[in-house]
């Protein structure tokens, strides 16, 4: 039996240990990139601006609002999940940067890192939640037994992500 553990995300060790996780994300995602989805610049998950995002996590998910959340299994840091208030809407929380190790998978991490993740944005205050993430990944139904539905794509979304990323939502009250 394996001993899995939760923390948020407090000092400086911790946001090394989610910025090596969402590196590690990346390398994962491009190994398994379609190879007729779009590249370039404006790819979210260009490296270069990924890696911007990843220097900024400390202070783009900083609390109270925000959240970084380290899952553990067997004391190897293994999964993150990352919050904060949606931009323009009060008590909308938006997540992103899921993600669970080759390694750290089979022991049902993204289950409960959802629901630990619940719990703390109800803490902070959140009544609702949303993210987005590409088709390609099947996750969809985990999101959907967690309590997420499908809303449509918001204004200012990208044109052509559209076909190949959905929108979930879920209410946390």
């Amino acid at each position: 039996m394996s001993d899995v553990s939760v923390r948020m995300a407090e000092n400086p060790g911790d946001f090394e240990v989610a910025q090596r996780l969402c590196r590690e994300w990346l390398d994962w995602h491009w190994r398994h990139y379609p190879s007729d989805w779009p590249r370039g610049a404006d790819n979210p998950m260009d490296p270069m601006k990924f890696e911007a995002i990843v220097q900024k996590l400390p202070t783009l998910h900083e609390r109270p609002g925000g959240g970084i959340i380290i899952w553990s299994v067997d004391g190897q840091a293994v999964g993150c999940v990352m919050y904060r208030e949606a931009e323009k809407e009060a008590g909308l929380a938006e997540f992103n940067r899921m993600f669970v190790s080759e390694g750290g998978r089979g022991h049902g991490l993204g289950r409960l890192m959802l629901e630990y993740m619940f719990e703390q944005l109800r803490a902070d205050g959140y009544c609702m939640m949303h993210f987005s993430s590409a088709n390609r990944l099947t996750h969809a139904a985990m999101y959907e037994a967690a309590g997420f539905s499908d809303i449509p794509h918001p204004t200012g979304f990208p044109d052509e992500w559209r076909k190949r990323a959905y929108v979930m939502e879920r209410t946390l009250i």
